[in-house]
């Protein structure tokens, strides 16, 4: 399995989800991820990272609320937003960003 250093340098942006079980604005993020992922098709890849799996990383990044957002491409952090968001913010976000 891939580390989260080489998912972050795709040449594709890297969307990702830091979420939590026990977050139910999370619970409400996957149907609209799902959708988010399926409009993209292969132009972008979307991941969801549990933060309570993953507190080494949930720590560097400084996740202090879920959900939590963040852009990455090329190994960059090109974008972050905490709270919820529309499937078009999403959309919109990606493409911005995109180059």
């Amino acid at each position: 399995m891939a580390s989260f250093k080489e998912i972050i340098a795709s040449e594709k942006p890297v969307f990702i989800d830091f979420y939590a079980d026990w977050c139910a604005p999370c619970q409400m993020m996957g149907p609209i991820l799902k959708e988010a992922k399926e409009t993209l098709g292969d132009s972008a890849n979307v991941l969801k990272i549990n933060i309570d799996k993953n507190q080494a990383l949930a720590s560097k990044y400084q996740i202090r609320g879920v959900p939590t957002f963040m852009l990455f491409q090329k190994g960059n952090l090109l974008w972050r937003h905490s709270g919820m968001l529309q499937k078009q913010d999403i959309i919109n976000v990606i493409h911005q960003y995109k180059k």
